[in-house]
């Protein structure tokens, strides 16, 4: 990562735009294997048996502790933090002055005054930055992803159980009934004769639990849960796979930051951020203003964890926009035709559309192309892939309430013209893909049944 700051690296380029759009960092990796045995059987596992997903080594871990860790994430989350005892968990979301979208993690609480805030480095920078100027008496120890970490393994192996055998192959490895848990909830288990802690969770809209404990155990852990997956079908999902299982439960993983703004506040954080913090921008969307890139809570479906019933940064903006936000989250799918007209325009006299490196296609940490009706755009299209379970290419995006009916006919502006300089950018064309609106998340099961326990 750059030394430079960010404010110093828009000030060189001139505005943000022409800065992430060329920058050179690549879409989030995700440093494990990219496939055990193939993405498309190992998407099924988590809808037919289980798969198991190593969630070890692709997200940053905040560890915070200390009498004002609560205080803190209280001032800069969205969420209520009434209740939230210890082995709780919660979706954090941090908005700008605005209102508009920093971020988004996994925070657990894992102590009475310790919390693990787990995610993307875009809200964890910004938990940092206010913990730094704050005066809070907390400390904090970060543990990099593993593709920029320095040395050493993780604190905390991380894997993930789902699909409908899930519980069968925890039972199975514990030798013990599965305790009743609610959704974001924490237990303790006993594998391999170790203590792991179990969320309940499911990346896919699926039922299961990530488990986690010290990096030590995690060998010892790991081939228990295989063994023991030997009776459930249990399947081993690598990169490639976990990439795309957001795109069934309807998380929409890296929004841009909305730190751009002419706000004192964002204009100290730029000048404390690193310029490589941020990420790219890829897609369609191609207006000069960063604002045009910016979501909110209600865009990509954080209704739920909008609560005002304490004071945190963004409040006012948020309580405005509650009363009728202009955007809401869905689901496009695809045409197929169209989808097919893209890829096999690779073939022959070129330049064709730009390369679907299937299963994920998002080509840049940010991903925002052109959801249109007619001529007019009516939303952005965010994380895209296959889905092999649905064998349908479809997409996240947020549009505007009023064409959000299931059924509705919009177009995606697949590419992007004038060809930008990332380095995962080649000579094409941008490629218009018909596309039905459908609810998010997608899949039936995630919609009716992921927060139901």
């Amino acid at each position: 990562m750059t030394s430079e700051s960010l404010a110093a690296a828009i000030a060189r380029v001139g505005n943000p735009v022409d800065l992430l759009r060329n920058t050179a960092a690549r879409a989030h990796t995700f440093p494990v294997a990219p496939e055990f045995t193939n993405w498309r059987s190992e998407q099924r596992a988590w809808a037919e048996t289980c798969a198991l997903l190593d969630q070890s080594h692709h997200m940053t871990d905040l560890f915070l502790e200390g009498p004002d860790a609560l205080k803190l994430l209280s001032d800069l989350g969205v969420n209520t933090f009434a209740n939230f005892g210890v082995n709780k968990a919660k979706q954090f979301v941090a908005v700008n002055p605005s209102g508009q979208l920093i971020g988004d993690a996994i925070l657990f609480h894992l102590e009475e005054e310790l919390f693990d805030l787990v995610g993307h480095p875009m809200v964890i920078d910004w938990v940092l930055f206010h913990l730094e100027r704050g005066g809070y008496q907390v400390t904090a120890e970060r543990d990099e992803n593993s593709a920029v970490r320095e040395s050493g393994p993780p604190k905390f192996y991380r894997y993930e159980l789902q699909g409908p055998t899930a519980a069968a192959v925890l039972e199975q490895a514990t030798g013990a009934a599965l305790p009743e848990t609610k959704f974001f909830n924490m237990t303790d288990f006993t594998i391999a004769g170790h203590t792991v802690r179990g969320l309940r969770h499911g990346m896919a809209g699926q039922p299961g639990f990530e488990l986690f404990g010290p990096w030590a155990d995690g060998e010892d852990v790991l081939a228990a849960l295989l063994e023991a997956g030997k009776q459930h079908g249990l399947v081993r999902a690598g990169a490639k796979a976990y990439s795309t299982a957001n795109l069934e439960s309807g998380w929409v993983p890296a929004p841009i930051p909305a730190i751009f703004g002419d706000d004192p506040l964002l204009k100290e954080y730029r000048e404390w951020l690193p310029a490589g913090a941020v990420g790219a921008i890829g897609g369609s969307v191609d207006s000069d203003d960063i604002e045009d890139y910016y979501l909110t809570p209600y865009d990509i479906g954080y209704d739920r964890n909008v609560k005002f019933d304490h004071e945190f940064i963004g409040r006012a903006a948020l309580e405005e926009l509650a009363k009728n936000p202009p955007r809401t989250k869905v689901t496009l799918v695809w045409n197929d035709d169209d989808v097919t007209a893209a890829i096999g325009s690779l073939l022959g006299k070129g330049p064709g559309a730009k390369y679907f490196d299937l299963p994920k296609i998002r080509y840049a940490l940010h991903q925002e192309d052109k959801v249109l009706l007619g001529d007019k755009q009516i939303g952005i299209s965010l994380d895209c892939g296959y889905i092999a379970n649905e064998r349908a290419m479809v997409s996240l995006a947020t549009i505007a309430k009023e064409h959000a009916e299931p059924g509705t006919e919009v177009t995606v502006v697949w590419g992007e013209e004038p060809n930008s300089a990332k380095p995962q950018v080649e000579e094409h064309r941008t490629w218009m893909i018909r596309a039905t609106v459908a609810p998010a998340p997608f899949v039936q099961f995630a919609r009716t049944n992921y927060r139901s326990k």
